[in-house]
Formats: C-alpha cells, structure tokens, sequence
C-alpha cells in the first residue's frame, strides 16, 4: 500500500462531477496516510483496524460493545443502504454507547431505501460520535490487515480537511493498543436491572416474556440485547449485573443458572478480576454459559490460556463444527483473541472448532453443567444455526432441577 494512497470518487458535499474533497484520513502506525472523504462525526479517534465481512448488519455490527477500542473495515462496499432504526441497537447499556472508535467504507452512504429505516446512516453516526471516512479501497486494506495483522490507527475527519499528520502518526504509534486492555469496564451497565423482552419477529416486532421458567443471573461484560432476548425467548427471567459483581452477590440472587457474556478487550485483564469470581460461580455447581470473552475468561478460569490472534475473526459466515452432534454451522463471530487448545487442562472437553483456521470455539467441563463458546449465537447480524445453545443451556437448568430436557433445536419463540 503507498503511503498516500487516495480512493475517493464522490465528494458527500459536492456534485459527481466535483473533484474529490479530502475531508477524512486513516493514519496507521506504520506512518501510512489513507486519504478519503468523511462521514459521521467529526473529530479524530485511536483504535485498532479491524475487517468485518458481513454482508448485512452493519448498525449491530458498529453497536457491538464487544468492538470497543476499534475501527471497523467493512469489506461489503454498500453499507447504509437499508438506513437506521432504534431497533437495531446491540448495546444494551445506551450511556456508554458501543466503543467503537471509527469506520472505514467503500463507497458513500447512499440515501436510504428499506421498510424499517428511520433515519440516515450518516446522521446516526453523528448522534452516536462514530467517526468514518468513506471512498476507500477497503479490498487493500483488508489484505494489509491479513498480512501483517490489526494495526493500531488513528481516523480523522474535519469538514476542511486540515489534518497535522505527524501528531496523528504519533498518537497512532503511541497508542499502547488492546493488548493488556481491559475495556469491559468501559462497557458494563452501572447497576443491576431487569430484562423481559423476547426475539424479534416480523409480524409483531419485539415480545415480552411473562411466563419464565427459571431464572438466570447475566454478568454484562459487554453485553448484547439479541443475547438476552435469546435467552427470555428461551424460557428465562434474567438480572443483569455489572462486570465487577462478586460471586456472592450472584449467588444470592438464587439463579437457576448464570450467564458470561461478550465483551472487549484482552481476557487477561479483565480476567485480573473477573476469573476469581468465575472460580466461584463454576464452584457452586450451577449451569453456565459464556460467550465470547465469557467463553475466554471462562477458559482463563478452568486452567487455560488465552493469546492475541493475527487478523482477529469479524464476520457473519464462518463455519464452526460441533463435535458433540457432528454437525457444522455458519456463525457470527467478532474476536480478536482466542482460547490455546494447546492449554486445555484434562478436564475441559473441546466442543466446537473454526473450520476455518481450526481455533478453538468452544469448551465444556467434564463433570459439571458448564460450557462455552467463541462466537455469537444470538445472530445479530448473522445466521440462526446457533440458536439451539439457549435450548441448550436451559435444557442443563432443567436437568439439575430434575426436569426433563426438551428438543434443543425448537425454535426461540417471541
């Protein structure tokens, strides 16, 4: 990639006739300048450069709690077609928003066109603070990123496009990136709260729960709605607590069964505080289930190690086979660190694997109602293959209850 390498077409201020106004630039930390034109907020933001590859999704995508800390490629050149919607929010604690520092897109954000839309992209990434810079050959920074890994940047926009390019290379080579990061602070809810609302359905929109069978404790290290829409629809009441909860606290709720939920950041530091307590909950026999960096830190606490992966997995197809049914889904996935099967103590079974690059996508504990899993079930965005781990979960509550477990593939009702 030169170091000035322009890709912009159309001016979002000016006719298609118009010469191109710089007014957004991408600094990595390796000094390469990646001129575009600005969308969203404007401002300036450090982050690490991810890719996503899904092709639909976008507003769950850049509300994801667990992308705190980055900016998002997307490698799908439309993005903002469809517009924006309240309903499509993924972060479930809206005062710290998501943590997502920027996006980087293909081409410009077209007016909107889709039954659902509310509103314009472009005005909801102001509203949000999300800053963007759009006419950029995503498919070369993609293959920058595949070779030499997520680089650490800073992406700028100013309406001018005056820009000092050596104090945006220097906080990009100074920022000290993810690594060692603990960002789910960042992201947890300030205190406790309630959740009720059910799956999203076409004909009706949202539901509520008003029936539920058990009741589950959710830890919310970056929590998503979709999950806990996933698990109401599943039968349960659900508390939400913050990150820093302790295990006692937890348990006097006298849950039927405790949720690790997704979330930012390196599991090792978060993990400094979070895995004493996740010993505890694993001690006191209930069913558990984690996702993402719960699966992680769950593995931290089992005995395992986690590791920084080269170009992280951001997307809404990659297969993943579940060694306990043989059967291979395609599933939503969004981290940057991954579980070292190499590490797994004699006491974890390994459940699930990435077809892609065969990394570690899942865990259980032998001996107890305890597992895990590396991607993002809950589907939003992605396909639904992965809904039967609610069932599944569940289905373990009802067990230690003495009750009898149901098909785990029945649909999540709304």
């Amino acid at each position: 990639m030169s170091k000035t390498p322009t890709d912009a077409k159309v001016s979002s201020t000016s006719s298609a006739w118009s010469k191109p106004v710089r007014s957004a630039v991408l600094v990595l930390a390796d000094g390469t300048v990646i001129e575009g034109i600005g969308v969203g907020a404007t401002g300036q933001a450090v982050g690490e450069v991810c890719f996503n590859t899904a092709m639909t999704g976008y507003q769950e995508i850049l509300t994801d709690p667990s992308y705190a800390g980055q900016i998002i490629t997307f490698t799908f050149p439309h993005i903002g077609n469809v517009g924006a919607n309240p309903d499509d929010i993924e972060t479930s604690n809206l005062a710290a928003k998501s943590g997502v520092r920027g996006c980087v897109l293909r081409a410009e954000i077209t007016d909107p066109s889709n039954y659902r839309s509310a509103g314009h992209l472009d005005e909801w990434l102001k509203a949000r603070g999300i800053i963007g810079i759009s006419g950029i050959d995503t498919r070369a920074l993609t293959a920058t990123i595949r070779e030499n890994g997520m680089p650490n940047a800073v992406i700028a926009h100013d309406e001018h496009g005056t820009f000092d390019l050596d104090d945006l290379k220097k906080q990009a080579t100074d920022w000290l990136g993810i690594d060692g990061m603990d960002l789910a602070k960042d992201v947890t809810c300030g205190q406790s709260y309630e959740w009720d609302e059910t799956v999203w359905t076409r004909e009706t929109g949202f539901g509520r729960q008003a029936k539920p069978q058990f009741h589950v404790v959710a830890v919310d290290y970056g929590l998503k709605r979709n999950i806990l829409r996933c698990l109401a629809s599943a039968g349960c009441k659900i508390t939400v607590v913050p990150a820093q909860t302790p295990a006692e606290d937890i348990l006097a709720r006298n849950p039927d069964g405790i949720f690790l939920s997704n979330g930012p950041g390196d599991p090792a530091a978060t993990g400094k505080y979070a895995v004493p307590e996740i010993e505890k909950l694993v001690a006191s026999g209930l069913p558990l289930f984690g996702i993402c960096l719960g699966h992680q830190m769950l593995a931290l606490a089992l005995g395992a190690r986690t590791t920084k992966m080269h170009q992280g997995h951001h997307g809404a197809n990659h297969p993943v086979k579940d060694f306990t049914t043989e059967k291979v889904e395609i599933t939503s996935m969004n981290h940057g660190f991954t579980v070292d099967r190499d590490s797994l103590p004699a006491s974890l079974e390994e459940t699930h694997v990435s077809l892609f690059d065969g990394s570690n996508c899942g865990i259980r504990l032998k001996d107890k109602p305890v597992f895990s899993v590396q991607y993002h079930p809950e589907a939003s965005p992605g396909p639904q293959d992965s809904h039967y781990l609610f069932r599944r979960f569940v289905n373990l509550i009802r067990e230690a209850k003495g009750e009898k477990a149901l098909d785990e593939y029945q649909a999540l009702s709304a």
